[in-house]
């Protein structure tokens, strides 16, 4: 067994293993934290109303009936004055 009585050797090599573990853990994480791309933070977000014309395209379908083509572009006419 492994802890049986007087093996000190098998605790010395447990706690040897445990702590390469830990090292090779720590490393790790440290060379991901630091290589790992960032954000960029100087990227120029889009206004709400760019991500809200956005979405509307994205989900509204075109009209294809020209009379309420027409009435809707005299809807935006106005809605511009």
């Amino acid at each position: 067994m492994l802890f049986a009585k007087g093996n000190g050797n098998a605790a010395i090599i447990l706690i040897a293993i445990v702590g390469s573990v830990a090292v090779i853990a720590i490393v790790t994480f440290l060379i991901y934290k630091f290589t790992h791309p960032k954000l960029k933070s100087d990227q120029k977000k889009p206004d709400e109303k760019e991500i809200v014309e956005e979405e509307l395209n994205r989900i509204l379908k075109p009209i294809d009936d020209e009379e309420v083509a027409k009435e809707l572009n005299e809807y935006k006419e106005k809605e511009d004055e």
